[in-house]
């Protein structure tokens, strides 16, 4: 019997990624605080969506990156009884799923949008609270599962609908490159890759250890970077703007800018911080409502015509030129044929 040989798989630099800075910047928010609620990539395929997850895990140390297929049930994300435990010792034990696995990692789901909606549900509402509740035959069993998620899709294959969107904490937004520059430079990088993998990852490890501790360094900074009064009204009138639903947005936006001003290594949250990730948090929220629209403005005053008697404006039908207005038809007297005959008792 032979056996196959297995060769672990080659990931890409996170720092080599070309033309990519606003999807780098939402994963690395998301894997500081993951109370962010994970960032939802949307963009056609070839733009480098798992390539970047993949990379976000491999600069983070001792990260695990699990990946949840489109087929998987709910006990396999959420956990189940053990039946072997409860067959061999008689024991009441919860086999772990995929979320307790992700723990301290990634969790990334490609095409989200096609996956059932009981699982985006449970998934989003874990990666928003960080804990895993089981129940299961009376059981009911909590765990740590703190980890960045990373939901991609393809729009030409369908959308997500509005109430899970919104769930998501943040979003991007990619395209395809236009620039012959950009094209080459991501072209060169890429084949680099595929011919010789470990000698780029060599050129970007000295970056990747750097950005790898400025991560960590940020996670142990973040309970220490407070919200003045002046960044809550920022945020508040940047959600009001934008004619969000709810306080969710809201409190997105306050998280992603506590962890940008901690990648940064500011001690406080500013509102400029607000600024460079409010995007993240509104573009999928942003609705066209009353808040969103200025003002109308009042009509202009015209000089007052003199009062000319009422016109009929009855539109005459379309296509019809040569129409004529309603003319008056005369009209008789139509002589009564009398009552019916009296029924008979």
């Amino acid at each position: 019997m032979s056996m196959i040989d297995t060769a672990p798989r080659a990931v890409f630099p996170f720092t080599a990624l070309v033309g990519q800075q606003a999807l780098q910047r939402a994963l690395l928010l998301v894997a500081i605080d993951p109370r962010i609620g994970g960032v939802l990539i949307s963009g056609p395929r070839g733009t480098a969506k798992s390539t970047a997850a993949r990379a976000l895990a491999a600069m983070l140390p001792r990260a695990p990156f699990v990946t949840l297929p489109l087929a998987a049930s709910l006990e396999q994300l959420v956990g189940s009884l053990s039946i072997e435990d409860a067959l061999q010792s008689g024991a009441v034990r919860l086999a772990p799923g995929m979320l307790a696995r992700a723990h301290n990692g990634v969790l990334y789901v490609d095409e989200v949008n096609l996956l059932p909606d009981a699982l985006v549900d449970s998934l989003l509402d874990v990666a928003a609270s960080g804990v895993n509740t089981v129940e299961r035959d009376g059981i009911s069993q909590q765990h740590a599962a703190r980890f960045a998620l990373v939901g991609t899709m393809n729009p030409e294959e369908g959308e997500l609908r509005p109430q899970l969107l919104d769930r998501f904490g943040l979003s991007v937004q990619l395209g395809n490159p236009l620039d012959p520059q950009q094209r080459q430079q991501i072209l060169r990088t890429r084949l680099a890759f595929d011919e010789n993998p470990q000698a780029l990852a060599q050129q970007h490890a000295a970056e990747l250890t750097r950005l790898s501790a400025t991560v960590a360094a940020a996670r142990a900074a973040l309970p220490q970077l407070a919200w003045s009064d002046e960044v809550l009204q920022h945020a508040a009138q940047l959600a009001l703007a934008a004619g969000v639903d709810g306080m969710r947005a809201d409190l997105v936006m306050l998280r992603a800018a506590r962890a940008f001003a901690a990648l940064e290594g500011r001690g406080a949250v500013t509102t400029q911080d607000l600024d460079a990730v409010a995007e993240f948090a509104l573009a999928h929220r942003r609705t066209d409502s009353a808040a969103s629209r200025p003002p109308a403005s009042p009509p202009a005053q015209t000089p007052q015509q003199p009062r000319q008697a009422p016109q009929d404006r009855s539109p005459a039908p379309e296509g019809d030129w040569g129409a004529l207005p309603p003319q008056p038809t005369a009209t008789t007297r139509v002589a009564s044929i009398g009552a019916w005959p009296a029924k008979k008792a």
